[in-house]
């Protein structure tokens, strides 16, 4: 993508399994500089090492990376890492529903004011664009979570609107369930089906957006090089029923641990403090703003810009307008095949012969 060549690009949160990957998307793309800030100092020591790896094997001598130990709510910290920087991918976030609703004032200090010191920092600083990444649990919230997040769309939305005189645009991401990222519930099946179960299910019809690491990262860059300013990009992605998901791994994972798969047994545990059955990525009422792309919906702000008229001229318009909202729960569910298909994908299963991978009776769904 010649969009990032030869441009300074800054990474909030480079060290969670996403920005780890989106750092690793960038710097093939021959930036002139590449920073990364995160506030685990284990993990940021490692990044630098992998990237110093990935610029000596892909032989990308004249790229400069330096990973910096930062806390996004230091709003001076930001403010000079942001110095001479075209282009911000603010991924540092709080992301865990239930850890943000045992803390929710520290989901706030992070998910809400955060974004507000990357606001800050890029307007003075006169960044070129800044991509913030949200989540499906922003529509309809209800956890602090999903507030925190919505409250991100807005500020930055807010932010594209009253920049008077600055060049910035800023803009957001929205996606869903990153399979294999940590903490998804992939890993968490992984582990359980290891120790022989319980693998353990909030409820049989939970339905959830999913798709891969890769491609999240591959949709967030190229938000980056469409986005005009306010608007949030909705990532399209398959939908798969949780526990269609774990039935999948049980059958595919146990005889690698030692375990039949019908002695691993299904349990049913009920819905945790905030958690939705089914997820949303675009509202009934966003829906009257919305224009359809090839990869992605884009959602054009409801409050336009204050100061200048913006023209949303994208490359390639599907339709501009979009009729129904983009739930989980009523759209078409990945077929067990497809699910084996994606999680050999992620790399979450092993490759099989065709044959192998036929749905067999263990995982066939009930009538």
């Amino acid at each position: 993508m010649a969009f990032l060549s030869g441009k300074t690009v800054l990474v909030t949160g480079g060290c969670g399994t996403v920005g780890r990957e989106l750092v690793r998307q960038i710097v093939s793309q021959g930036p002139l500089e590449v920073r990364v800030i995160d506030s685990n100092e284990s993990e940021i020591f490692f990044l630098e090492q992998e990237i110093d790896a990935q610029i000596a094997e892909e032989k990308l001598s004249d790229i400069t990376a330096q990973c910096h130990v930062g806390d996004i709510r230091d709003e001076a910290r930001l403010n000079s890492l942001f110095e001479g920087v075209d282009v911000v991918f603010h991924l540092a976030a709080l992301k865990h529903v239930i850890l943000c609703e045992r803390s929710p004032f520290d989901a706030t200090q992070t998910n809400i004011i955060g974004v507000k010191n990357v606001i800050q920092a890029a307007l003075n600083n006169n960044v070129e664009r800044v991509i913030f990444t949200s989540s499906d649990k922003a529509v309809d919230p209800t956890n602090v979570l999903g507030t925190s997040k919505l409250m991100g769309e807005r500020l930055i939305t807010a932010a594209n609107s009253m920049k008077i005189n600055k060049r910035t645009i800023f803009s957001s991401t929205r996606f869903g369930n990153v399979l294999g990222s940590r903490g998804s519930v992939a890993t968490v099946f992984e582990r359980q089906i290891k120790a022989g179960g319980p693998v353990t299910l909030t409820d049989s019809e939970m339905t959830r957006f999913v798709m891969t690491l890769k491609d999240a990262c591959r949709l967030v860059l190229q938000a980056s090089e469409i986005a005009r300013g306010g608007e949030v990009f909705v990532t399209k992605m398959p939908i798969m029923r949780i526990e269609d998901l774990a039935k999948v791994m049980i059958y595919r994972l146990a005889p690698q641990y030692g375990h039949a798969p019908s002695d691993i047994e299904l349990t049913t545990i009920g819905s945790k403090a905030g958690e939705k059955f089914y997820e949303e990525l675009m509202s009934d009422e966003e829906t009257r703003r919305t224009w359809e792309l090839p990869d992605m919906f884009a959602v054009l702000p409801a409050f336009r810009s204050v100061y200048q008229e913006i023209e949303y001229d994208y490359p390639v318009v599907l339709r501009r307008q979009v009729t129904e909202p983009y739930v989980s729960s009523t759209g078409d569910m990945m077929s067990f095949p497809e699910i084996e298909d994606l999680l050999e994908l992620c790399g979450i299963l092993e490759p099989v012969e065709a044959d192998e991978a036929i749905v067999r009776p263990f995982i066939k769904r009930a009538a």
